[in-house]
């Protein structure tokens, strides 16, 4: 396939691509797909029932990695997707996805990517997902992803989820199942300012013995923007759960922490953090002695605390 100017910038700022991905691939173009391409241990196959794909990765399969970006540029254009990943035993993957929404209208335009992971004994999948919103149109930039886990004996979901900046409404709903020896990290990285709203919610059950679970959310509100985090760990056998929300808050934003633990078994190790508050003072005058402005300073705080 041949990218439009559109097309490549969006895969840039959602996927750090430059050109189209060696490997696996589907890139999906305003509800259709745009290009595809599958390896001898990653096969990409459409769904017949309903919107979307299923990604099967051989076991054992090393050094692979799946690109499924979205972009969406039509007006008004709500898009609903079903992706099925199924990765083999002892299979060490990544999956590349993300959302790139340019709205030139009125009308909003939404993406909702509902993804299901079955991870096999042994294997290991980074997944890696962006979010961005951008366009000069007045019409609603709305991604609300939807991730299920499932991690078999041994295995790894590790997760990087990141809201860049654009995005007017989002609801992000995670959950995942632990068998024993599995383990789940997400880091999650969200930005929201004027009016806009973000919501994370994680449901986690931890099922398997020495399963393990850490989940960091660290979100920046600005303007008049609200976020809450409503974190959910279930520890149903000898266990440990993490999970953390820090958040900055600047001009009139707000954050809300909701954190949910849960110890059906008495070896059972679960903790919750939460910090929430403004930049320190102290922090930008010693920005400000280095010749930074105010404004400078707040966003070199903000570029750190959201690497």
């Amino acid at each position: 396939m041949e990218l439009d100017a559109l097309q490549k910038h969006m895969l840039e700022t959602i996927s750090d691509l430059h050109e189209i991905p060696e490997g696996a691939y589907n890139i999906r173009d305003n509800g259709q797909s745009a290009g595809r391409n599958v390896t001898a241990n990653i096969n990409i196959v459409s769904k017949e029932d309903k919107p979307g794909i299923d990604i099967i990765v051989k076991e054992n399969t090393k050094n692979e990695s799946v690109h499924i970006p979205v972009i969406l540029s039509k007006e008004g254009l709500k898009d609903l997707v079903y992706n099925d990943f199924y990765i083999g035993e002892n299979a060490d993957v990544l999956i590349v996805a993300g959302c790139g929404i340019h709205c030139g209208g009125d009308s909003d335009m939404q993406h909702d990517g509902i993804h299901t992971f079955h991870i096999g004994k042994g294997a290991k999948v980074k997944y890696v997902e962006k979010h961005y919103g951008e366009g000069e149109g007045k019409g609603g930039r709305i991604l609300n992803p939807v991730t299920k886990i499932f991690v078999e004996d041994g295995g790894l979901f590790e997760m990087e989820s990141v809201q860049i900046k654009g995005v007017d409404s989002t609801i992000r709903d995670t959950e995942a199942v632990l068998n024993a020896g599995a383990k789940l990290i997400i880091k999650e990285k969200i930005m929201t300012h004027e009016q806009q709203r973000a919501e994370t919610n994680f449901v986690v059950e931890l099922n398997g013995e020495d399963s393990s679970a850490d989940l960091v959310s660290r979100s920046v509100a600005k303007g008049h923007s609200y976020q809450i985090f409503n974190s959910k760990i279930l520890g149903n056998n000898k266990c440990y759960g993490h999970s953390e929300c820090d958040g900055i808050l600047m001009d009139e934003g707000r954050v809300v922490a909701v954190p949910s633990l849960d110890a059906a078994n008495i070896d059972a190790s679960l903790i919750h953090e939460a910090a929430i508050g403004k930049i320190a003072g102290e922090q930008i005058d010693k920005l400000r002695t280095l010749g930074l402005t105010q404004e400078e300073a707040e966003q070199q705080i903000v570029n750190g605390f959201l690497k």
